[in-house]
């Protein structure tokens, strides 16, 4: 069983002195096991405080986004050379709100994630369906492009610098799961792709994460599950508590 990697997106959310309160208390009371890594991803304008919070503890700062250039006149965006500045390690890319709200295409992604590796950053590749997708059969089809679109020209040794998180469209922020086992049968799926295209070594070194409603509640079933390695947690990362409980149950499965 690889080490469970436990990530929190804390999206669009809180105060400065929130964000440094709920760092400060990861901080002081997150595990220091290396039987599970965990991580935070805060608002770009948070991140240099919280990850000098951070620094003298395991846990990862990474960004929610970023932009594939390395600078230029690109106003309002952040470059992966930005965030290794102020001290981040990873960088989520392609969530669904990117890919829905701002209209990111795999292409787009899969620039960013050449971007993020070239600069040092180790990406968070998410993949997902939308409801009216599942409902037509197209959860494969989906996902299989996503992943092979957005992987394009990544070489395998690449490829194993990445997370992928799997988060379903319609499970984020909903409060509705995907069951344990329709969870673990996509992330066997996305394994299979992964193995058809770059070998069985590179298939087997990722982690690929579940995101979509995760909890304290539901977070045993759905760690349990053998081709689960983590999650990544929206609403409940911002509840230090409902957090940790989840890093615990990591542990405690390991």
């Amino acid at each position: 069983m690889k080490k469970q990697f436990i990530a929190g997106n804390w999206k669009m959310n809180l105060t400065m002195n929130d964000a440094k309160d709920l760092a400060r208390r990861l901080c002081n009371e997150a595990v220091n096991s290396d039987a599970v890594d965990v991580g935070v991803f805060p608002a770009f304008v948070f991140l240099r405080d919280i990850c000098e919070i951070l620094h003298t503890s395991k846990v990862y700062v990474g960004a929610q986004n970023m932009y594939m250039e390395k600078s230029g006149a690109f106003t309002g965006e952040v470059s992966g050379a930005m965030l290794r500045d102020v001290g981040c390690t990873h960088v989520i890319i392609g969530h669904s709100e990117r890919r829905t709200i701002f209209q990111e295409t795999n292409a787009m992604i899969n620039s960013k994630i050449k971007a993020a590796l070239s600069c040092g950053l180790s990406p968070i590749l998410c993949v997902g369906e939308r409801q009216e997708e599942r409902d037509a059969g197209k959860t494969s089809e989906v996902i299989g492009n996503q992943l092979t679109e957005g992987l394009a020209g990544l070489t395998s040794e690449q490829i194993k610098e990445l997370t992928i998180a799997y988060e379903p469209v319609w499970a984020i922020g909903t409060g509705n799961t995907a069951t344990p086992e329709q969870a673990n049968e996509v992330h066997a799926f996305i394994r299979n792709i992964l193995e058809s295209k770059h070998g069985n070594d590179t298939a087997q070194c990722i982690r690929i994460q579940y995101g979509g409603s995760v909890n304290s509640k539901n977070a045993n079933e759905l760690l349990g599950q053998p081709e689960i390695d983590g999650a990544l947690v929206g609403g409940a990362s911002l509840d230090p508590k409902s957090f940790l409980d989840i890093v615990y149950e990591a542990v405690r499965l390991s």
